[in-house]
């Protein structure tokens, strides 16, 4: 079923001259008008369209491309203050209001704040709202798997890290150990499922594990390299010296230095890591 505030491929079934009409199917006839169509475009063709809600309350249809569609977070700015709410830039022509109701607090305008769109259930008019927990629950359901490539929003900062929207669906976790660089309110960014913990709640990573696998053997291997090819450090050291040198987890360490060994790389033995020249 096709519905507003979303974006889809829709056949051109008739030209007026004040624009031309698709084939939204349940929603009927839909006018995209003429200051949006392509100078090529023909009956017969298909567009793609985002559908909303002129200011008649009638469905139409554009070409401009949203900053976020219905069911999705954006950081949007504020552009007007009225007596009804706020209105945000979300990148078409007519903005998206945000009600008293849904702001988590007064908006400024010129100022950015994190939201998620809706479908108002009076008007089913697009609709935003900064109430963001309220959108999320820290216990819904999810099928995320380990290492499953995600996008993530930032959405606040906690002495552990940052916590981030998933797929625009649901928390996640960000630690501090697995950020490379700055991080910023709102951002948008790439990132992988780390772990699932038995409660269900979700723990994330920028890197995949094979890029931080890859990441931690060119460590060891730099410092073999720079130390003649010899380092007194085993898995059985202390975790405490492991950090010191190589600056990562005794784990990680094991887990690099297993991957290096399968490849022939460096040889093993109690006292430490030789590196095998080639």
């Amino acid at each position: 079923m096709i519905t507003l505030g979303k974006t889809y491929a829709l056949n051109v079934i008739k030209k007026v001259d004040f624009g031309f009409y698709v084939d939204a199917e349940n929603l009927g006839e839909v006018l995209l008008p003429r200051k949006f169509a392509p100078a090529t475009l023909s009956v017969g063709d298909v567009i793609e369209v985002l559908l909303y809600l002129d200011a008649d309350n009638r469905p139409v249809a554009t070409t401009q491309k949203p900053k976020a569609q219905v069911g999705e977070f954006a950081y949007l700015k504020v552009v007007a203050n009225t007596e009804v709410g706020a209105f945000l830039d979300w990148g078409l022509d007519k903005d998206v209001l945000v009600p008293f109701a849904e702001q988590h607090r007064p908006m400024l305008v010129g100022d950015s704040y994190l939201v998620y769109l809706y479908l108002d259930k009076i008007h089913g008019r697009i609709t935003a709202s900064s109430n963001i927990d309220n959108i999320l629950e820290d216990d819904k359901p999810h099928q995320f798997k380990p290492q499953q490539a995600v996008q993530l929003i930032i959405a606040n900062s906690t002495d552990l890290g940052y916590k981030a929207i998933i797929n625009h669906s649901h928390w996640g976790m960000l630690y501090k150990a697995e950020v490379f660089g700055r991080l910023s309110f709102g951002q948008s960014i790439n990132g992988y499922i780390k772990h699932i913990r038995p409660d269900g709640k979700i723990n994330l990573s920028l890197r995949s594990s094979r890029e931080t696998r890859d990441k931690h053997e060119n460590i060891i291997l730099d410092h073999l390299k720079n130390n003649k090819g010899y380092v007194a450090v085993h898995d059985n050291s202390d975790p405490k010296l492991i950090a010191e040198l190589f600056g990562m987890s005794k784990s990680a360490f094991k887990k690099a230095i297993g991957g290096l060994y399968k490849q022939r790389i460096i040889s093993l033995d109690k006292q430490g890591i030789t590196l095998i020249e080639k």
